[in-house]
């Protein structure tokens, strides 16, 4: 397979403008930097808590470097062609052709570096989204020395559920995981733990350590599209963002108050404080696994606008509205697509997520096409995710 290799003028001036807010916005601190002058091919696996987090890795080695990117993403870019100078690798999230494959192998064979976010999308809640089984085999298959890049703070700086960013001090500690000798005797579960143990994060955790101030983290306005349910009274849909920094339970008033820090603090005398936005993301995530597994939950079933990628104006435009059900063997897209009727199924047995905007839309991938699906009623994007997250960890538990 042929390697396009990154244009070292535009990966420079991408260097120098990710260097600014790498400086002043993720204010970002290098704890550890192991690639620094390393020769030869390697892989660096990254996790991923903001939409930006490669702004701090592009810049830790002269070296360019090759980034496997979202397909949404890249399609819906007005720059998408100079991300194509830039030699970035755009895939299906998921979904790895062999072609993918043999594309991003490619550039480790050809003796080059390359960067990979195997959660493949960043979080909403401070938890790291699943890692797909799938990821730990083409780990060993790329043959090459393995980096751990971790990242923290970035959540804070540019939380998936807010808008803007939130200038404050980020973290990065890059180092060795594996070389292409120990990876070729290790078996898949301990490369599994290995990697889990490098890249799975509670950012809320984090900062109980670092206790970082970032400009605005008070303001969680958005955040209730995430928490969806009311930890007290256990109602879906009944938090509201009082003001800029307090949720409240519009059914039994449990009341919740941001600090400058990003914590969670009991302002209305009702119920348990919970000082994580992680524990309440968990707690809503046991609440429903509980539901499905008793057969309470397991179908949603919700009207829906549909829009896909304009390929002439890179970004999503409407093509019609339908209605998309969702239930343990996958997704039913029924609707009226640029004035046709159409009809389909996505079986999502291997998918462990999806990409989404919280309060927002969901996007379906099926083969070369993405459907981006707006409900009427944005709070339901959240279950979408979590139920399609819970299907995932019931069908590995299942074997």
């Amino acid at each position: 397979m042929h390697y396009k290799k990154p244009n070292i003028i535009c990966y420079r001036i991408t260097q120098i403008a990710s260097w600014f807010v790498a400086a002043f916005i993720f204010k970002r601190k290098i704890i550890r930097n192991e690639i620094k002058g390393k020769k030869g091919p390697f892989v660096v696996l990254a996790n991923h808590e903001a939409k930006l987090d490669f702004i701090n890795i592009i810049g830790i080695s002269r070296r360019p470097m090759t980034f496997v990117i979202s397909k949404s993403f890249y399609e819906s870019l007005p720059i998408n062609g100079f991300l194509r100078w830039l030699g970035v690798i755009p895939k299906q999230q998921f979904q790895t052709t062999v072609n993918d494959m043999k594309r991003i192998k490619a550039v480790t064979d050809n003796g080059e570096s390359l960067v990979i976010y195997p959660a493949g999308l960043m979080c909403e809640d401070g938890l790291s989204t699943p890692i797909p089984q799938a990821t730990y085999k083409f780990i060993k298959w790329l043959g090459a020395d393995v980096y751990a890049a971790r990242t923290s703070g970035t959540y804070f700086a540019m939380p998936k559920w807010a808008k803007g960013m939130r200038a404050g001090r980020t973290y990065l500690d890059v180092y060795k995981l594996f070389s292409k000798e120990e990876l070729s005797g290790l078996d898949t579960c301990e490369i599994e733990r290995r990697t889990k143990e490098a890249l799975v994060f509670d950012a809320y955790r984090d900062q109980e350590k670092l206790k970082v101030k970032y400009r605005g983290a008070d303001d969680i306005r958005g955040l209730e599209n995430v928490l969806c349910m009311c930890p007290h009274c256990k109602t879906e849909f009944s938090i509201t963002a009082a003001d800029k920094n307090t949720l409240r339970c519009e059914k039994c008033g449990y009341e919740q108050k941001c600090d400058e820090y990003g914590f969670l603090h009991n302002v209305g005398g009702i119920g348990q404080e919970l000082r994580y936005v992680s524990d309440w993301s968990r707690l809503i995530y046991s609440e429903l696994k509980e539901k499905i597994i008793s057969g309470a939950e397991g179908r949603l079933v919700s009207d829906v606008e549909i829009q896909m990628i304009d390929f002439k104006k890179h970004k999503f435009s409407s093509v019609g509205n339908g209605t998309l059900t969702l239930d343990r063997s996958g997704f039913e897209i029924a609707a009226v697509l640029n004035g046709k009727e159409e009809k389909f199924y996505v079986p999502i047995a291997n998918i462990p997520t999806l990409p989404f905007g919280p309060g927002k839309y969901l996007e379906i991938q099926n083969g070369g096409d993405i459907y981006r699906c707006l409900p009427k009623d944005g709070k339901l994007v959240m279950k979408y995710i979590n139920t399609v997250k819970i299907f995932y960890e019931l069908s590995l538990k299942e074997g």
